[in-house]
């Protein structure tokens, strides 16, 4: 394959993966991650990925901070560097695909219940992101997918759409520059994952605009059922990949 055209689609698909995380607030490496593993290779991938995702959480957050929910943010992030340790210990001891099936399991269920069953009754505290951001922290340190938790928190909530994509941003941002700079330490900002990045910023910027025009506009109980869809799938890839 031409590196043209390696190029050419690396910018397709960080820009549907940036359009959906400035939609939804979340979702951008599962869709980009599969795909940039196969176009490049998993080495370049990973730090692309990760440079695409920070640009996105630093640009929704200077547009939005006012709509992060601090109070809940706090305590994820707190919680979450708690549980990280945690998470290496799991690493070590339990076996990753029945972590994984579990939690992948878990999700379906909770997906597939929110969309056709009456919901589960709403989060109206701030204590209980302290057990969600732990488990965020114990499944971040084990497998790099902490994500799952905040946001079915968010969905407990019940935060609106602008809320719930501003909110998101503030718990991935810290975390992710964390990775991002391990990848620098690691030696893995080579020559090829900053061109691809660089050329395909104007196409991130883009797709972080339109994406947050959509999720102005969509309706709540839309925007529910999308995140509840996106669990699904989320949970279909923990289970099944």
């Amino acid at each position: 394959m031409s590196l043209d055209k390696t190029l050419l689609l690396t910018i397709a698909i960080l820009f549907a993966a940036a359009f959906v995380r400035s939609a939804l607030g979340f979702g951008d490496a599962l869709l980009a991650m599969p795909l940039l593993a196969l176009l490049v290779g998993m080495r370049v991938a990973t730090p692309v990925v990760a440079f695409a995702a920070s640009t996105i959480g630093i640009t929704i957050l200077l547009g939005h901070w006012r709509s992060v929910d601090v109070r809940s943010t706090w305590r994820l992030v707190a919680a979450s560097l708690v549980g990280i340790p945690f998470g290496l210990v799991l690493l070590k001891l339990a076996p990753e695909p029945y972590v994984k099936g579990a939690l992948g399991l878990l999700l379906i269920l909770y997906g597939l219940y929110s969309l056709i069953a009456p919901q589960l009754p709403a989060i109206r505290s701030d204590w209980p992101a302290y057990a969600f951001g732990f488990v965020a922290g114990v499944l971040g340190g084990a497998y790099n997918t902490n994500g799952p938790p905040v946001v079915v928190y968010g969905a407990l909530r019940r935060w609106p759409p602008e809320h719930f994509r501003a909110t998101l941003q503030g718990c991935f941002l810290l975390t992710g520059l964390m990775i991002l700079v391990g990848h620098g330490v690691a030696g893995l900002w080579t020559a090829e994952v900053l061109r691809l990045y660089l050329f395909s910023l104007p196409a991130i910027l883009l797709a972080i605009y339109f994406g947050a025009r959509l999720n102005r506009r969509i309706p709540r109980e839309t925007f529910s059922r999308a995140i509840y869809v996106f669990l699904i799938i989320m949970g279909a890839l923990f289970l099944f990949a």
